[in-house]
């Protein structure tokens, strides 16, 4: 039995162009044998009427439906609803998302189900690879910021794959739209926010994309782009918000808060303590030397639970050994300590304690001491984030 394909095109007021498009794709469907091969034109009750065209086109050709929105919903509701008539009511395996003034190359469809048949599970066509294009009559302004925003996106998710992330010519597969389009809300999502949003998503579910589909895109001839001002204003504030989630959930963020909150702790309680204890001296053992122990202590306690509670939340240690763990991590916090005197013991007995520079705008000077004490610090919170994935929160 062949698989599905439905091709989605949203459309308001594109009577001028919709039904040249549906005519080019049509023919691109004769050359397909291996699939079987629909249009899904979903209309926001375009106030020119392009429903009316599509109408007649279906009573020509059964494979062009229309699905007719009540209302305006903007290009992600309409993709949205598209594709769950697509997946739900006509079966389909894979929808391509596809523009109605004939932006895309449909002659690349194939190309885009070979892939598919291939194995990708999301096929991105895209017109910043060899073999792909921006119009030539768009002006030097229109194109670099198209290219600049693809550039910005790429380096705040830290992801140089893609190279098209608001392309709107794809093709998805039904597992990609079941677990990605639970996390996107119409309302949210319109424009270029539910392509990058989709893709986004696509990629932390960790699909197997193909960005490498190069295609012309072509500038509409007849109508009037949907583009507003939104358009770019709310793909900003997406994927700067994504990027701070993500950053905030990384571990290794919350281990530096965590430690952060443990040395204002410490520093906090040792005033409390030398104010709370009576003053003696014992030899070694001074009244700043019982709260410097007591203020590390409570330090460590604090991490302890912040650690246990919230940076390896996914790792929570079982009631019945928070005490064996709570002492192995007291031993590794030692060997923090132990680095960062070593650090200093040898960074004194090589270089000395010595002024290195001066910043002369703010005339401050960086002594070695300082330098040892940063260093040991450093390296003392890689030894301890090392020993508590190692020993203590270990993944099971």
């Amino acid at each position: 039995m062949k698989q599905s394909a439905v091709i989605i095109i949203p459309t308001y007021n594109e009577r001028e162009n919709i039904e040249r498009t549906v005519q080019e794709i049509l023919k691109v469907f004769v050359k397909i044998s291996d699939w079987k091969m629909r249009i899904l034109v979903v209309d926001d009750s375009s106030p020119d009427k392009t429903y009316e065209v599509v109408r007649e086109m279906h009573k020509k050709h059964s494979n062009v439906s229309l699905l007719l929105n009540k209302e305006k919903s903007g290009l992600g509701g309409a993709y949205l609803a598209g594709m769950a008539h697509a997946f739900g009511t006509l079966g389909a395996d894979v929808v391509f998302e596809f523009d109605a003034d004939l932006s895309h190359d449909p002659t690349k469809i194939p190309l885009f189900l070979q892939k598919i048949a291939g194995g990708a599970d999301f096929v991105l066509g895209s017109r910043y690879i060899p073999g792909g294009s921006m119009p030539k009559n768009w002006g030097i302004h229109r194109k670099f910021m198209s290219r600049a925003a693809n550039i910005l996106i790429s380096l705040v998710f830290a992801n140089f794959a893609i190279k098209d992330w608001t392309s709107g010519y794809r093709a998805i597969t039904k597992k990609v739209y079941e677990q990605v389009h639970p996390l996107l809300h119409s309302g949210l999502f319109s424009g270029y926010t539910f392509q990058i949003g989709f893709l986004y998503y696509a990629l932390r579910k960790g699909f197997k994309i193909d960005p490498n589909v190069a295609y012309h895109f072509v500038d509409r001839t007849a109508g009037e782009s949907k583009m507003g001002p939104e358009y770019l204003v709310k793909p900003l504030v997406f994927i700067f918000d994504m990027r701070i989630r993500e950053i905030i959930a990384m571990r290794v963020f919350k281990f530096l808060v965590v430690g952060a909150t443990g040395a204002g702790v410490q520093l906090g309680s040792l005033m409390l303590y030398r104010f709370l204890l009576p003053s003696f001296d014992a030899g070694f053992f001074t009244t700043f030397f019982v709260a410097s122990f007591l203020s590390i202590e409570s330090a460590i306690i604090i991490n302890f639970i912040l650690n246990n509670g919230w940076t390896f939340a996914d790792r929570k240690l079982e009631q019945g050994k928070k005490l064996w763990k709570f002492l192995q991590f007291n031993l590794t916090s030692v060997g923090s300590i132990v680095i960062q005197l070593a650090l200093a013991a040898v960074g004194e007995a090589t270089i000395g304690l010595r002024p290195l520079f001066t910043l002369p705008i703010i005339n401050f000077t960086i002594e070695s001491g300082l330098v040892f004490a940063v260093s040991g610090i450093l390296l003392g919170m890689g030894w301890n984030f090392f020993a508590y994935n190692k020993f203590i929160w270990k993944k099971k």
